[in-house]
């Protein structure tokens, strides 16, 4: 069994070392193509997300355009409203210009995330609130002195049936034991 897996695990290092040359050696140009394909693809996807995350907003905005906005459940009608409105202005062709679009989007975004900002500081309100009635809760609490008599307690009986078992007597008069040696 572990020769039949050893000699698997050499065959697949031996194939990928033979198509590791291969592609380095440029007969593999359908693979080379795929592969630049995929990374161009993974590296144009993940790149508005470091963007984001390094702090270059301007860049990811400059990317991204104007973009539609979605239709999101906000917890001010006002703002849902706005974001609809600026949505159909993004999408008539007779609109805003590009600059007043990118503002408007940039207005969008910021009313949400102060949406969020708001609904984010109420959960936390309710949680300190929560914590806040727990420890006055605590506090409330009467400190009493707890003492031990063992007399006063009781413990339960439990009853044991062990069954008698009759062990037949062994004869053991004759304690001579014969070993003889065979040569």
């Amino acid at each position: 069994m572990k020769s039949r897996e050893a000699w698997g695990w050499l065959t697949a290092g031996v194939l990928a070392l033979g198509l590791n040359g291969i592609y380095h050696g440029g007969g593999a140009a359908w693979a080379h193509r795929a592969f630049s394909r995929v990374a161009h693809q993974v590296a144009a996807r993940t790149a508005p997300v470091l963007a984001l995350a390094t702090g270059r907003a301007e860049w990811f905005l400059a990317k991204a355009g104007p973009t539609v906005a979605r239709h999101e459940a906000s917890s001010c009608p006002l703002a849902t409203a706005l974001a609809r409105l600026q949505t159909k202005a993004l999408r008539a062709p007779e609109g805003m210009a590009s600059l007043e679009a990118r503002a408007a989007h940039q207005e969008e975004m910021n009313a949400r995330f102060q949406a969020r900002m708001v609904r984010m500081a109420a959960t936390r309100a309710r949680i300190d609130a929560r914590v806040a009635a727990a420890r006055a809760q605590v506090a409330r609490l009467p400190l009493t002195r707890v003492d031990f008599d063992p007399a006063r307690i009781s413990c339960p009986r439990v009853r044991v049936n062990i069954p008698r078992v009759s062990i037949p007597a062994v004869d053991v008069s004759n304690p001579f034991v014969s070993v003889s040696r065979s040569e």
